[in-house]
C-alpha cells in the first residue's frame, strides 16, 4: 500500500464543501435537530465517498453541524418549541411529544422547557374532536363505545383524569376550551 491509498483522518476540502452544501440543502427544506443533521450527513457521506474513513466521516458530520450553528440555522430549543406547539394543535399529549423529541435527540432540559407551555386539556379536546369522541360524539354511547374512547385517550398519552374530563364535557365547554387555547 502506498501513502496515497491510506485514508487520512482529516477530510478533504471536497468533502467539507459537500458537507456545507448538503447542510444548506437539508436545512432549507425542513428544521432538524443536531442529531438528525449529524445522522443525515453521516449516512449520505458514506454513500457519496466510498473510501471515507470513520474519523473523516465524524469530522465531516461535525463540520456540517458546526456550519449550521455558525449560521444560526440549527437550534434544538426552537425546534422543540415549534414541534410542541404544532403537536398540541394536532391533539398530541405532552407525554407523546416529549418521547418524540427525545428520540430526535433534543436534550431533556429543552424538552421540559418546550413542554412547559403545552396544555394537555386543549390537546385532548382537539384529539376528541378529530376522533369524534366525548362531546363531539355522533353515535349513541354504550359501554363498548365508552371503553373504546377512554382507552384511546390513554393510548395517546393522556392521563385518565384528562380523558375523563374531556369525555364528560358538553359540546359548548369543549368549544370554549378549543377557542381559549388558540
Amino acid at each position: 500500500m502506498t501513502d496515497e491509498t491510506v485514508p487520512s483522518d482529516i477530510p478533504t476540502p471536497r468533502m467539507l464543501s459537500w458537507a456545507r452544501n448538503s447542510t444548506i440543502y437539508r436545512l432549507e427544506r425542513r428544521m432538524m435537530t443536531e442529531k438528525q443533521l449529524f445522522g443525515a450527513i453521516s449516512r449520505k457521506a458514506k454513500e457519496k465517498f466510498e473510501d471515507i474513513s470513520e474519523a473523516q466521516l465524524k469530522a465531516v458530520a461535525d463540520a456540517a453541524v458546526k456550519f449550521a450553528y455558525d449560521n444560526m440555522a440549527l437550534d434544538d430549543g426552537a425546534y422543540a418549541e415549534i414541534s410542541t406547539r404544532s403537536a398540541v394543535r394536532g391533539g398530541k399529549s405532552k407525554r407523546v411529544i416529549g418521547q418524540k423529541l427525545v428520540a430526535k435527540g433534543v436534550s431533556s432540559d429543552k424538552v421540559e422547557a418546550a413542554l412547559g407551555e403545552a396544555n394537555d386539556l386543549y390537546a385532548a379536546t382537539i384529539f376528541a374532536r378529530k376522533r369524534a369522541f366525548g362531546p363531539f360524539r355522533r353515535v349513541e354511547l354504550d359501554d363498548k363505545r365508552k371503553a373504546k374512547e377512554l382507552s384511546a385517550f390513554a393510548r395517546n398519552g393522556f392521563s385518565f383524569e384528562i380523558g375523563r374530563k374531556v369525555f364528560e364535557m358538553s359540546f359548548e365547554d369543549a368549544e370554549e376550551v378549543i377557542f381559549a387555547g388558540r
